[in-house]
């Protein structure tokens, strides 16, 4: 059953257009790549997702038409954000961080320390005392604190150390393993997205040119559409 359903998505920025025709969807518990070249329009499709800007064409979450709702109403609804560049509140503790947008459900402070050990290690330091791959933890955590059913990770790998990579990569497949939550994944490893996703959608230009199973996105369709 599809949980999240985009047709003939465009949208813009002011007067500059940047999506054209972006098709997608995300069923129950599966894992989709969204994946292109850089600036091909990916992290405008998560704004218009998340209802950061406004878009036309069909956006439905969970039979609900989203063209209409605030970001805050998204959000309600069951979509979870780990944005680009992780965005945590500097000031605020690790625990205050991961509280901040919390809502009831299964995980809880507990659940998200399970999940990444060394922040129940870190709770009481702010933010800005972290090292990157610490607030990229904290920036996945605050997002399951919301207990959603969608959760979208934006480069959530970028610029980390390969430890700290392979354990955010190790949480994914976890998340995947164990709860069934869908999950829709920005990044430009293949082979570590080869390993967790179910299909990908490819973009370029602001427009969907490739969707399909991982298994047939084959090392010619990925130097063509992905490819520098």
């Amino acid at each position: 059953m599809s949980l999240l359903t985009l047709q003939n998505v465009k949208a813009s920025y002011g007067s500059s257009k940047a999506l054209f025709d972006v098709n997608l969807t995300v069923s129950e518990g599966e894992v989709v790549a969204l994946m292109g070249r850089n600036g091909m329009g990916k992290s405008t499709t998560v704004k218009t997702i998340c209802r950061m800007i406004p878009a036309s064409g069909k956006l439905i979450f969970d039979g609900q038409d989203l063209s209409s709702l605030g970001s805050h109403q998204a959000a309600r609804l069951g979509i979870g954000l780990v944005p680009e560049g992780r965005r945590c509140f500097a000031d605020l503790t690790v625990t205050e961080n991961l509280v901040a947008a919390s809502r009831h459900g299964p995980w809880d402070l507990a659940r998200v320390a399970a999940l990444f050990p060394r922040l129940d290690e870190r709770k009481h330091q702010r933010a800005n005392t972290l090292s990157g791959g610490e607030q990229q933890m904290v920036a996945v955590g605050r997002a399951l604190m919301t207990n959603p059913r969608l959760l979208i990770l934006d480069e959530a790998t970028e610029g980390l150390a390969p430890i700290i990579r392979q354990e955010i990569w190790e949480a994914i497949a976890q998340l995947k393993n164990e709860t069934g939550m869908a999950i829709i994944v920005i990044d430009k490893s293949l082979a570590e997205l080869g390993q967790v996703c179910d299909r990908a959608t490819i973009l370029e230009r602001g427009k969907t040119v490739w969707d399909g199973a991982m298994t047939d996105l084959t090392s010619d369709i990925s130097e063509r559409l992905i490819g520098v």
